[in-house]
């Protein structure tokens, strides 16, 4: 199984999701211990994300130049310099990607509203936006894809069995959830019409164009969010005026690092070329396995509490799913063998 992704060789979208799922891990876990109190002071999750998304600005920086890939971006003379420079459809995905990072974080600091159930409606909106794009653009659903897609989101419904906690929606929360399942229709619609594609140097480029504006555009909206403050923006202010000159800063440039990581990962899964019923199950397939890796590290470490049953039972379909969507590749090579 390969994916359209950038390279001078198609790769397959499992070494993707391995990656994603290897810096997703240990980036939540640290952001969990971090915030938590785990690591030394405890640092409220909006004050770490200023130096957080700051690093990941420089790691982008440095993979975009280590592999040589920003090459392929579109380029924009301004006098005698050439730069690499996004079209309007990358800068909108790009500003799309930024959208997602911040209103994942907002969603888990709006006060009144269970932290399960916005996780509930944040991924199992994409699950089900997947087919809907895939639908407008005219692809193909196998029917392993769409079985992965149950699976994945009964996966997530497992967890809310039996849970004591209040379900009822702020208008904070609505308008938040609205803008990140918007943002991601866009960017997935995008993907499907631009990107999606058998030649390597077309995904390469829109890959890389993305990703010269998504965490810039999410850098510059927490400034903006700084300058507003009040409640909870508060404490981003300070990540960018107070916490860089703390000790836990340090755990704070490795989050950032890591998320950039599963940024870069994550955008590959998706870029794979067959539907998006098929590849956005891989992508919150691999995010919530390595949820559960990082769940079991911390309470392995005593700075954690157990796997939840309930979350146990969930990554059990998670794989089941994995499995259902490598039947065609494993039967495939059965009959070549």
């Amino acid at each position: 199984m390969t994916t359209a992704a950038p390279g001078d060789k198609q790769v397959s979208i499992w070494w993707w999701a391995f990656g994603y799922f290897a810096a997703y891990a240990p980036y939540s876990a640290l952001t969990k211990a971090l915030s938590d109190g785990k690591l030394g002071d405890k640092v409220p999750g909006n004050t770490i994300l200023p130096l957080s998304t700051l690093s990941s600005l420089c790691a982008t920086i440095v993979f975009l130049y280590a592999t040589g890939w920003w090459k392929s971006a579109g380029k924009k003379q301004f006098g005698s310099l050439s730069i690499p420079f996004p079209t309007r459809w990358t800068a909108l995905s790009g500003l799309c990607g930024a959208t997602i990072l911040t209103t994942t974080t907002l969603a888990y600091t709006i006060s009144g509203v269970s932290i399960v159930f916005m996780m509930l409606l944040l991924r199992g909106g994409v699950l089900m936006i997947a087919p809907m794009v895939d639908a407008l653009s005219r692809r193909k659903v196998k029917w392993t894809s769409w079985v992965a897609t149950a699976l994945t989101l009964s996966s997530l419904l497992v967890t809310m069995i039996g849970r004591d906690e209040s379900f009822t929606l702020p208008l904070l929360a609505i308008l938040d959830v609205s803008a990140y399942l918007g943002a991601y229709f866009i960017r997935l619609r995008f993907m499907s019409k631009l990107a999606k594609s058998e030649d390597l140097e077309v995904t390469r480029r829109y890959f890389v164009e993305e990703q010269l504006v998504s965490t810039p555009a999410a850098l510059l909206g927490l400034g903006i969010l700084a300058i507003i403050g009040g409640g909870e923006f508060d404490n981003i202010r300070r990540g960018f005026i107070e916490f860089p000159f703390t000790l836990p800063a340090l755990w704070a440039v490795g989050i950032g690092v890591l998320s950039q990581g599963t940024g870069i990962f994550g955008a590959l899964v998706l870029l794979d070329k067959r539907e998006n019923t098929f590849s956005v199950p891989v992508n919150r397939a691999s995010s919530m396995l390595a949820g559960v890796v990082a769940t079991l590290s911390l309470w392995a470490l005593g700075i954690g509490k157990p796997l939840d049953p309930r979350e146990g039972i969930g990554a059990g379909l998670v794989i089941a799913a994995i499995v259902v969507l490598s039947l065609p590749s494993l039967m495939k090579k059965k009959q070549s063998g």
